[in-house]
């Protein structure tokens, strides 16, 4: 059996204490998953911290730089989240400091969403339950 592979995501959202948008972002790619909603984020590159590996992937993805929160702990032992057998995902929060979110990379359209509108976008099926532990928190 292959080793999980370390991947980091973002909610991002519009204030790190109270926040009452998050940012999500629908994939063009690879097939399976095109047309899915996700948080922002990608694999974790060799050398590289998670932080870093996030930052790179919020540039190259989003054109934005953001400061980081706290951890959105998940279920697993590490508080990573389970993407499938194959992957794990450690979540920030993160507020977007410099530029304005546009889908660069891997993703053809972003949306803020609201606690009302929160499950109006397809979300991918490994992201729904980092989006109910995002939904406890929206105000």
């Amino acid at each position: 059996m292959a080793p999980v592979r370390a991947v980091v995501g973002a909610a991002v959202v519009d204030d790190l204490r109270a926040p009452t948008r998050l940012l999500g972002a629908r994939r063009t790619e690879p097939s399976t998953l095109a047309g899915g909603w996700e948080f922002p984020g990608g694999k974790v590159d060799p050398g590289e911290s998670p932080q870093e590996a996030l930052h790179r992937e919020l540039r190259e993805e989003l054109g934005v730089s953001v400061v980081l929160g706290d951890q959105l702990t998940g279920p697993l032992g590490d508080g990573r989240w389970a993407l499938g057998d194959a992957y794990a995902m450690t979540v920030w929060w993160a507020v977007v400091v410099e530029g304005v979110p546009e889908p660069l990379e891997d993703h053809d359209m972003l949306r803020w969403l609201t606690a009302a509108d929160l499950y109006s976008v397809p979300w991918l099926p490994a992201d729904l339950p980092i989006v109910d532990a995002v939904a406890a928190r929206l105000r």
